[in-house]
């Protein structure tokens, strides 16, 4: 008889677990302007003002129950990731992957070095994983720290475990990196999981030069992903409807607070006895 989450669930550092609606957001990233700044500029070509790369990501989990082959320290095979947002490859931006696992993992620090960037295990307990992106050096001189929490078990505790149907647990994210290189801006301004802006007339790009320290044998092809099948599909007018959604809840809360305030207002003129009339 498979054992409920509740029983499990919280042993390992028990975190505050969001739920499964996959959540958004932007997340900005500036180059520093120290002297680093100066030789990056001397390597990848003068910065274009006032522009911005979007690079959509999608950041989560996929849990499996082991079923009859659940011990009570393995009873989950899952896999963390980070991914494109329609499974693009992200090496063109990405250069390396750290995840930082619980501490009672052998070797909790792992690094992923190419695509596709994730990471399997077994286990038993939730906990929250740390996921650091280095970029590569044209990109971004520093790190992005992402923070998920491992989730394997459904939301609804009562319910019997599934060894066909896995949890999963996605955030959706879109970098923006700021002021980006001619050199960069023409490497990646025809790469599809890379979003850029028209540039200005009369611009002219330098040849695009490939990426640094890149092994072309470890590339993959993370459309044919053998986990695709789960992922959730994010876009970014999906995103901008959620927004809208999200802001006329809110003004619609709004509009009855203050319909609720003015009416208490008439209620508090009407007892005023007459001499504060």
């Amino acid at each position: 008889m498979p054992q409920s989450s509740s029983t499990k669930k919280h042993v390992q550092e028990p975190p505050d677990v969001t739920g499964p609606n996959p959540k958004s957001q932007r997340t900005k990233m500036v180059k520093s302007s120290d002297d680093s700044d100066k030789k990056f500029v001397q390597n990848t070509g003068k910065k274009l003002k006032e522009l911005e790369v979007g690079v959509p990501i999608v950041y989560g989990n996929i849990a499996f129950w082991l079923g009859k082959k659940a011990s009570e320290f393995q009873s989950h095979k899952w896999t963390v990731y980070v991914r494109g947002a329609t499974n693009e490859d992200l090496s063109v931006v990405v250069k390396r992957v750290v995840f930082q696992l619980h501490s009672s993992f052998n070797n909790p620090t792992r690094v992923v070095d190419g695509p596709p960037f994730e990471l399997s295990e077994c286990g038993w307990g939730e906990f929250e994983i740390v996921i650091t992106l280095h970029f590569h050096t044209d990109v971004c001189d520093k790190p992005l720290h992402l923070y998920h929490h491992l989730k394997l078990y459904p939301e609804d505790e009562s319910g019997p475990l599934s060894t066909k149907k896995p949890v999963v647990v996605e955030s959706y994210d879109e970098i923006v990196l700021a002021e980006p290189s001619e050199a960069f801006f023409a490497r990646v301004q025809n790469h599809p999981a890379v979003s850029v802006p028209r540039l200005p007339p009369g611009l002219n790009l330098p040849p695009p030069v490939p990426i640094e320290d890149v092994d072309r044998r470890k590339r993959s092809d993370s459309k044919d992903h053998p986990l695709s099948q789960w992922f959730t599909n994010f876009s970014e007018a999906d995103e901008l409807l959620k927004l809208t959604a999200a802001r006329q809840q809110v003004q619609g809360h709004i509009a009855r607070l203050r319909r609720q305030l003015s009416l208490i207002e008439g209620q508090h003129q009407q007892l005023k006895p007459a001499d504060d009339l």
